[in-house]
C-alpha cells in the first residue's frame, strides 16, 4: 500500500513546514511508482525547492564534465596499469558493439543512435580520471542503456519544479562533489 511505504520524507516543523526528501540517482521511472503520495504532495505544495546540484544549469553540467578529466597532458593509459587499460579498452569495444542491440525501439523512435549514445556516455574516456571511468563502466550495462533518455529522479523533479514555476536552488557546488572523488588514490578506486 502507498501509505505504508517508507517515504524518505522528513518534515521540519515550522510555519510553513519545510521538507527534506532523499533521492536516488536512477531513472525516475524505476522509483516513481514507489514514492508515497505524502512526498509527491509535499513537492506539489512547495514553492521553493533545493536540490543537491542544479542539473538544469549548463555551468553545472560543464563543470561536472571538466572535473572528471585528468590534468592537461595526461591520459588514462599513462595512469592505469597496462593490463587493466587493455581490458578496459576491450570492454568498451564490446559495449560499443552491443549497444545497438541494447537500445529500445522507443529510443530509436526518438532519434537516438547507438554511436551517439556511446559517445555521450563514454566519449573522451581516455582523458577521464580512473574513478570517473569506473562509474562510467558501471553505467554501461544493458539495463542502464535501455533507460537512457529517461531523466534521473533529481533531474525529473528539477524539470517539474521549473515547469511548475517553483523557485529552485542547489545546496552543493560541483567542486564539493568532485574534489572528494578526485582525491581518492588509485588503490581506493
Amino acid at each position: 500500500q502507498q501509505n505504508e511505504l517508507n517515504s524518505f520524507l522528513w518534515t521540519i516543523k515550522r510555519d510553513p513546514p519545510s521538507y527534506f526528501f532523499g533521492t536516488i540517482h536512477v531513472p525516475y521511472t524505476r522509483v516513481w511508482d514507489f514514492i508515497p503520495e505524502n512526498s509527491k504532495r509535499a513537492f506539489q505544495q512547495s514553492h521553493i525547492v533545493y536540490f543537491e546540484l542544479d542539473l538544469t544549469d549548463p555551468y553545472t553540467i560543464s563543470a561536472l564534465t571538466s572535473c572528471q578529466l585528468l590534468p592537461q597532458g595526461e591520459n588514462l593509459q599513462d595512469v592505469l596499469p597496462r593490463d587493466i587499460y587493455r581490458r578496459l579498452k576491450r570492454h568498451l569495444e564490446y559495449v560499443k558493439l552491443m549497444m545497438p542491440s541494447w537500445m529500445t525501439p522507443d529510443q530509436r523512435g526518438k532519434g537516438l543512435y547507438a554511436d551517439y549514445l556511446f559517445n555521450a556516455i563514454a566519449g573522451n574516456w581516455e582523458r577521464k580520471r580512473p574513478v570517473w571511468v569506473m562509474l562510467m563502466v558501471n553505467s554501461l550495462t544493458e539495463v542502464d542503456i535501455k533507460s537512457r533518455g529517461v531523466p534521473v529522479l533529481d533531474l525529473f523533479l528539477a524539470q517539474e519544479a521549473e515547469r511548475l514555476r517553483k523557485q529552485t536552488g542547489a545546496v552543493e557546488r560541483v567542486e564539493e562533489q568532485c574534489h572528494p572523488l578526485n582525491g581518492l588514490n588509485f588503490s581506493q578506486v
